[in-house]
């Protein structure tokens, strides 16, 4: 794995992070709507805890956004050109220590249906399905990631 550095967003790089999400092609075909015109603003990675993975020329490689007042993961991305290189795992599980620091029991995915399968192998259980609405247009997995450390568990 390439020299890679996890660190908090700032605002200075929602540019960069909307450009991963928009060029992102787990969004291409039926799922482009999604995407399309989607903005990750500076005051969004201000007021949540975001953080963004890069490489030692300072590329951003992925980056992850945890709601904290609803405990839920509500964005995950890894660039194309990183795929394969468990900066994904790595972004999960930073995400999941940074919700055991804020007290939450559980993490709720609401998942882009081909993401699906990452979320099961990093953790998450499914627990329902979310039906479409507004500009969504298909049906998402619903998952879990069970924070609570139980005894014996490390």
């Amino acid at each position: 794995m390439p020299d890679i550095t996890l660190r908090r967003a700032t605002a200075a790089d929602a540019k960069r992070l909307t450009q991963l999400v928009r060029t992102s092609s787990a969004y291409a075909g039926e799922y482009a709507a999604m995407v399309d015109g989607y903005q990750v603003g500076g005051a969004y990675i201000e007021h949540h805890p975001v953080h963004v993975a890069v490489d030692a020329d300072g590329r951003v490689l992925g980056f992850y956004a945890l709601l904290l007042d609803e405990a839920e993961l509500d964005l995950a991305f890894v660039a194309d050109r990183a795929q394969g290189l468990g900066i994904g795992r790595m972004l999960i599980e930073h995400m999941i220590g940074e919700g055991r620091a804020a007290g939450l029991d559980t993490i709720r995915v609401v998942a882009h249906p081909p993401a699906e399968e990452f979320y099961l192998r990093t953790g998450a259980r499914r627990t329902g399905t979310v039906q479409p609405t507004g500009h969504v247009h298909w049906a998402r997995p619903e998952l879990r990631y069970d924070l609570a450390v139980t005894a014996g568990a490390a």
